[in-house]
C-alpha cells in the first residue's frame, strides 16, 4: 500500500483505469468503516480499478474527534490487509478550507476516481457542509458513481467510534470487540517498571498508554499476548496500582503472562483484551496481591482453553 501524505495526484500505474475511493476518518477501523472500505475494494476488483482510501490526519490532542483507538501503524496495517493499494492522508489543515465543490473536484482529479464510497453520516468540505446527497449531485455530471453504505448496527443501534469508546470506559469488552469486529488491542513499547512482579514471582510487562489514546475502565482483564508470533493467555491490570502506588494519577498497564520467561524490554507485543474480571482494589498484603494476579491468570487460561 502506498501512503500519500498530501492532497496530491496518486502515482497510479494506469491512470486510465482510475480508482474506487473509500472516504472517511476511519479512526477505529470498526465494522462500519470496513463495510465502506470493502465496498470500494470490491468495486475496484470488478471494474479493474485501483482501490484507494481518502482520510486525513489530526493532531494527537484534538477536539474534533475522540481519543485514539488505534496507533497510526496499526491503522495502516489493517487497511492494507483489506486490500487497499493507495492511502491518501493529508493533514486536516490542508483540506479544511475547501468548499464541497472544490473537495469533490480535487478528490476526483487527484485519484482519477471512477467511484466514491462513504457512510451515511459522511460530511466533507468547509464546516462539514457536504452531505452524501450533495456528493451524488456533484459527481453525477462528472460520471463518477457514488455509493453510500448503510451504517453498521450492533444491538439495534448504529456502530460508531464513540460507542466503542463508551464500551471501553465501562469495561464492556464483548461489546467493544463486536463493534470493532476484532479484539480491542494495544501495541505499546514494554518499559521498565518497579520490578515488584519479579519479586512476587509473577513478572509482568509494563506498557504505558501514550497521551491521546482511549483508556479502558480501570481493572483486571483477561487478555492474550502475542510474542514472536505465539499467543499466550495473560492477565492485565490497568490502573493506578493502589496496593503499592501512592500516586493515584499514574496509570499503568501491566500484563502477567504465565508460562513465558524472557526479556521483552523495548519490544511492542500485542495485548488483546477479551473480558473484564474485576475493578482494581487495594490489598492489605503483597501475598493477597500475588494471589489475585495468579487467580486472574488461571481465569485467562481457562477462558482460552474453553474458547480454543
Amino acid at each position: 500500500m502506498q501512503i500519500i501524505s498530501q492532497f496530491a495526484p496518486l502515482p497510479l500505474a494506469d491512470p486510465a483505469k482510475g480508482t474506487a475511493v473509500a472516504m472517511g476518518y476511519f479512526d477505529g477501523i470498526h465494522i462500519g468503516h470496513r463495510a465502506v472500505i470493502n465496498g470500494a475494494v470490491q468495486w475496484a476488483r470488478e471494474h479493474d480499478a485501483a482501490p484507494a482510501v481518502f482520510t486525513f490526519k489530526l493532531p494527537m490532542e484534538n477536539k474534533m474527534k475522540g481519543k485514539r483507538l488505534l496507533s497510526t501503524a496499526d491503522k495502516h496495517a489493517l487497511i492494507e490487509n483489506l486490500g487497499v493499494a493507495y492511502y491518501l492522508t493529508p493533514d486536516f489543515e490542508e483540506i479544511k478550507g475547501l468548499t464541497p465543490e472544490q473537495f469533490v473536484q480535487q478528490i476526483v482529479e487527484n485519484c482519477q476516481a471512477k467511484a466514491l464510497f462513504c457512510g451515511e453520516n459522511f460530511t466533507f468540505g468547509a464546516r462539514a457542509a457536504g452531505t452524501p446527497e450533495l456528493l451524488r449531485q456533484l459527481c453525477k455530471p462528472l460520471g463518477v458513481e457514488v455509493v453510500v453504505v448503510p451504517m453498521a448496527q450492533f444491538e439495534e443501534k448504529t456502530v460508531s467510534s464513540t460507542r466503542i469508546r463508551t464500551a471501553l470506559e465501562g469495561g464492556d469488552i464483548p461489546a467493544a470487540n463486536a463493534m470493532l469486529g476484532m479484539p480491542y488491542a494495544i501495541r505499546f513499547e514494554v518499559q521498565h517498571g518497579a520490578g515488584l512482579g519479579h519479586t512476587l514471582g509473577v513478572p509482568t510487562i509494563n506498557q504505558l498508554y501514550p497521551a491521546g489514546y482511549q483508556l479502558p475502565r480501570s481493572g483486571i482483564y483477561i487478555t492474550r499476548t502475542c510474542i514472536n508470533g505465539v499467543w499466550y493467555p495473560s492477565a492485565t491490570g490497568l490502573g493506578s496500582r493502589p496496593t503499592v502506588n501512592d500516586d493515584a494519577t499514574k496509570v499503568t498497564c501491566e500484563t502477567f503472562i504465565p508460562g513465558f520467561s524472557g526479556d521483552l524490554y523495548g519490544t511492542d507485543p500485542v495485548v488483546e483484551f477479551h473480558a473484564y474480571l474485576s475493578p482494581t482494589k487495594k490489598f492489605d498484603t503483597l501475598d493477597e496481591l500475588r494471589a489475585c494476579i495468579n487467580h486472574a491468570a488461571q481465569r485467562a487460561q481457562e477462558y482460552f482453553s474453553q474458547n480454543a
